[in-house]
C-alpha cells in the first residue's frame, strides 16, 4: 500500500496522503514517500505545481504517536531529523511552486507542513491545532519559524501554548489561509488554481521563491542585491522574453517554466 498518491494531471502533480484510517497522521514510510515524491517532483520538468492534500475526513492529523511511544521505532530524535525538517526543508526549497489543500483537520505537524507551503487552500470546515502543548511537546516542522511570521510574535505564542483550535475563517483572518472553499468544491478549486499557477512563468516564481526564503536573514541592502542578481537571471529565460512579446503582440503568453 502507499502511503502517498501521486497523480500528474498536465503539469500539476497532486500528492494526497494517504492514511485515512488515522487521519492521515505520519509514520515514518508515509514521510520517507513524502520525501522521495517530492524531490522526484523537484527534477520532473513536466511538474511546475505541486499540490499538497489528504485523503478522507482529515488533512493530517500529526505524527503517529504509537510510532512515536514505540520503543522499537525510530524515536522522537529520527523522527524530527529524518522525517519532518527534510520534508519542511524541500518544501521551501524546491523552485516551484507548492500548494496546499486542506481538507479537514491539520493538527501539529500535520498544520506546519501545510503553513510551509507557497499558497493555502482551506475547505469550510478545516481547523488547524497547534496540538504540541496539549502533549508536552513543543512545536516543530518549522512551526515556531513559519507561525509568527504568518500571525505575528504574540498571536503564534497564544496559540502554541494554548494549543486551541484555529477553524478556516479565522485562519484567513490571521494570514494563514488564501482562500476558502466549500468542502465539496476544495480539491476541484485547489486545482483549477494550481493548474493557473502551472500555466505562469514558473521559473520566475522559483526565483521569487528563492528571494522569499532569503528575506528572512538578509538586511535590506543584501535583499537589494540578491532582487538585482536574480532579475538578472529572470531577463534571461525564455518566459521573460515571452512575455514582452506576447504583451507587444497583444497575445496570450505561453510559457513553459524556463
Amino acid at each position: 500500500m502507499s502511503f502517498i498518491l501521486s497523480q500528474l494531471t498536465g503539469n500539476v502533480l497532486v500528492l494526497t496522503l494517504n492514511r485515512p484510517d488515522k487521519f492521515n497522521s505520519f509514520n515514518r514510510e508515509m514521510a520517507l514517500e513524502l520525501i522521495s515524491e517530492l524531490e522526484k517532483a523537484e527534477k520532473d520538468k513536466n511538474v511546475r505545481a505541486i499540490l499538497i492534500t489528504g485523503e478522507g475526513k482529515a488533512f493530517c492529523a500529526g505524527q503517529d504517536l504509537a510510532e512515536a511511544l514505540d520503543p522499537n521505532g525510530p524515536g522522537i530524535k529520527r523522527i524530527v531529523n529524518e522525517h519532518y525538517n527534510p520534508i519542511i526543508l524541500k518544501i521551501r526549497n524546491i523552485e516551484k511552486p507548492v500548494i496546499a489543500a486542506v481538507n479537514g483537520v491539520a493538527a501539529g505537524a500535520g498544520a506546519n507542513i501545510a503553513l510551509a507551503c507557497d499558497i493555502v487552500f482551506a475547505g469550510k470546515s478545516a481547523s488547524f491545532i497547534q496540538a504540541f502543548s496539549k502533549i508536552g511537546l513543543i512545536p516543530d516542522s518549522g512551526g515556531t519559524f513559519t507561525l509568527p511570521r504568518l500571525v505575528g510574535f504574540n498571536m503564534a505564542s497564544a496559540l502554541m501554548i494554548t494549543g486551541d483550535k484555529v477553524t478556516a475563517e479565522e485562519a484567513m483572518q490571521y494570514g494563514m489561509v488564501y482562500k476558502i472553499f466549500d468542502d465539496n468544491n476544495l480539491l476541484s478549486q485547489a486545482m483549477v488554481n494550481a493548474q493557473h499557477v502551472a500555466s505562469m512563468p514558473t521559473r520566475a516564481i522559483g526565483l521569487t521563491k528563492r528571494l522569499l526564503n532569503q528575506s528572512y536573514t538578509n538586511t535590506l541592502q543584501q535583499q537589494l542585491n540578491a532582487e538585482c542578481d536574480v532579475q538578472v537571471q529572470s531577463a534571461l529565460s525564455y518566459d521573460y522574453k515571452e512575455g514582452v512579446n506576447a504583451f507587444l503582440e497583444k497575445r496570450k503568453p505561453e510559457f513553459k517554466g524556463e
